[in-house]
């Protein structure tokens, strides 16, 4: 491989924001990949994979390059070099690049790599957390694959076609899909390509979502007629999977505490051919006390650390501290106590995270039907999903029934 100038300053750029200015990884490489509209799909691949690349692996990149934070641009060309070096590309003669020692980098990461922190390349309290929550061995192998580069998933929208006909359009369109087994609606790309700019995409015939997330509306149990609030609904992909799943008949209540993002969910649904959903901006506890006993279905798919979703959003990682993790615990079991009011008698409810961490997890689940609040419902079954066992996202789910 041959690098290039331009397509290397952009690299730069970008980790110059995500690192020193804390910008968020998707939100760069978005605006990276805007900057030049002669680059084709070669180039944009090179400057996207490269960033997050280097993003996952910064503490290793940084100790093998001897550069400590803020990292000025002499210390990323620096870390660019040793990203360079571990790939075999051969570097060219620019002065970004002078005395850099290929020898002693390839000696160094192999000294480093028998170090999980390094390997890894992640904080130290979380790997210590990782190890007391999940265990040495599972931990080992999670976080490892936590690092890898994630699949692009599509979920088919059956209000508007079929799995097979999707997989049959999108190939008129040059895009090649696989099946996966035991996920009804879900479609691989074996290949990365921009699906966004497809004609299927723009007629609403799929949503992109991780194969894991997809199964957290189908584990809810909803029917066609049923009133379903998603409680905590984000832009909505759950949402809009439940609509599905519905047939369109019925009610889904999305709420979020966020109105730009149901702002957003009012598009995509539009463009999903969705006319079920309400949208309520949860802006004080008026919206859930008017829903107390009335849906027949409740998903809270809960804030939480992300951490079996790195894969997606590397330089979270970087990002987290210890206090978020012990406050979004908080905010979690406030979620669960206040929420699950809404569950009718008879009704269902699923807790989810796109976390690994027991104590976000099952923990939640004990604690809550211990309390006074979760004494009225029954534990039905959950599901516990590593990246590392399943090959995509780490998820968790829940389903709890209220008693008659």
């Amino acid at each position: 491989m041959r690098l290039h100038r331009n397509l290397c300053f952009a690299v730069i750029d970008g980790l110059h924001k995500i690192f020193n200015e804390g910008d968020y990884a998707d939100k760069v490489v978005q605006s990276l990949l805007k900057r030049d509209k002669r680059w084709g799909s070669r180039d944009r691949g090179f400057i996207a994979e490269t960033v997050y690349e280097i993003v996952r692996y910064k503490r290793l990149y940084a100790e093998i390059a001897d550069v400590k934070a803020p990292f000025d641009r002499d210390n990323l060309w620096r870390m660019f070099a040793v990203w360079a070096t571990l790939k075999g590309i051969k570097l060219p003669d620019w002065k970004y690049f002078e005395g850099t020692p290929t020898r002693k980098i390839k000696g160094r990461f192999d000294e480093l790599s028998k170090n999980r922190r390094f390997s890894a390349s992640i904080p130290d309290w979380l790997d210590e957390l990782g190890v007391e929550e999940l265990g040495e061995e599972i931990w080992t192998k999670e976080i490892a694959k936590q690092n890898e580069q994630a699949d692009v998933i599509l979920r088919t929208n059956t209000l508007k076609t079929t799995k097979a006909d999707l997989q049959k359009k999108l190939l008129d369109e040059d895009i090649h899909t696989e099946y996966i087994d035991g996920y009804p609606s879900a479609l691989k790309l074996p290949e990365r390509a921009n699906v966004f700019q497809t004609e299927a995409f723009k007629l609403g015939f799929f949503e992109v979502q991780d194969a894991n997330s997809q199964r957290v509306a189908e584990y809810l149990n909803v029917s066609p007629g049923m009133k379903v609030v998603d409680a905590c609904a984000g832009a909505g992909g759950k949402t809009l999977h439940l609509a599905a799943l519905m047939e369109n008949k019925g009610q889904v209540i999305a709420m979020d505490i966020y109105e730009s993002k149901l702002k957003k969910l009012k598009i995509r649904a539009r463009r999903n051919g969705v006319h079920n959903v309400e949208l309520k901006v949860i802006d004080s506890t008026k919206p859930i006390k008017k829903l107390h006993g009335k849906a027949d279905r409740l998903l809270i798919d809960a804030p939480c650390s992300g951490l079996g979703v790195l894969r997606r959003n590397p330089d979270a990682k970087w990002k987290l501290q210890p206090e978020f993790i012990e406050n979004i615990k908080k905010t979690q079991s406030e979620i669960l106590s206040q929420y699950s009011k809404m569950v009718k008698p008879g009704g269902q409810m699923v807790y989810a995270t796109c976390s690994i961490l027991p104590s976000e997890n099952q923990n939640q689940i004990d604690n809550f039907l211990t309390s006074p609040e979760g004494k009225d419902f029954t534990f039905v079954k959950d599901k516990k999903i590593l990246a590392h066992k399943s090959g995509f996202d780490g998820f968790y789910m829940a389903l709890l029934k209220r008693n008659n």
